[in-house]
């Protein structure tokens, strides 16, 4: 259905030996006219339903499940701002495991791929709230984790090993991470659905220029 929507582009493919002979052209769809979401109209969190993908579901599941046809895939492609969608969706645990030893390789899948505070308590309160001497999840370097931390507890000056307070991250554990980051999604309201692909197909029609054939062709110039 995507494909549809798009407009043609006209491409000479007359030969470059003289003598030359009459044009040829072929047509073919213009993957390269790109759209962006109007804002007023489509970047208000009212217009969409947030959703977490489940293990191992595609796109065209999704699409399926919720617009009633897998082949409104491309709405949810378009409406998530997915540049490549097969790595923007989450990965089932088998392929990510092969992303992953792939990336890194199989001897250095678990190996570190960088240190990470972790939550530590002053042991002191405010207002009946525990004070946090350090905020847990900033990323810092190994220098950190093997030196000392000190902070204050209300009383005293506490110093304490640097990896008690922080801890290393596996490459294996940050694209875990990562990937999960990607199971929540936001899917375009249903009642909205059309009024967004009038728009999609409204602005992805050509202008008047020195290529303009007409609203859905163009050509590339000689």
């Amino acid at each position: 259905m995507y494909f549809t929507t798009l407009p043609n582009i006209q491409y000479d493919t007359k030969p470059i030996s003289y003598p030359f002979s009459e044009s040829d052209y072929t047509i073919a769809k213009n993957f390269f006219r790109r759209y962006q979401i109007n804002k007023d109209v489509f970047g208000y969190a009212t217009y969409y339903k947030k959703y977490a993908v489940n293990e191992g579901v595609k796109i065209e599941t999704v699409a399926a499940d919720y617009y009633g046809d897998p082949s409104y895939d491309w709405i949810i492609i378009l409406t998530n701002n997915y540049i490549n969608p097969q790595f923007s969706f989450p990965l089932d645990n088998w392929t990510l495991r092969k992303v992953v030893e792939d990336k890194y390789g199989v001897d250095e899948a678990y190996g570190t791929h960088h240190y990470e505070t972790i939550e530590t308590k002053s042991g002191d309160t405010l207002d009946g709230l525990d004070i946090i001497a350090l905020e847990g999840g900033l990323t810092v370097d190994k220098n950190f984790y093997d030196s000392t931390f000190t902070y204050w507890n209300g009383t005293e000056s506490i110093t304490v090993a640097g990896n008690t307070v922080s801890e290393a991250i596996s490459n294996w554990d940050h694209e875990v991470k990562e990937n999960e980051k990607k199971r929540e999604i936001y899917l375009l309201k249903k009642p909205l659905k059309e009024r967004f692909i009038n728009e999609f197909k409204t602005n992805t029609l050509y202008g008047k220029s020195s290529d303009f054939i007409s609203k859905r062709l163009k050509s590339t110039g000689s």
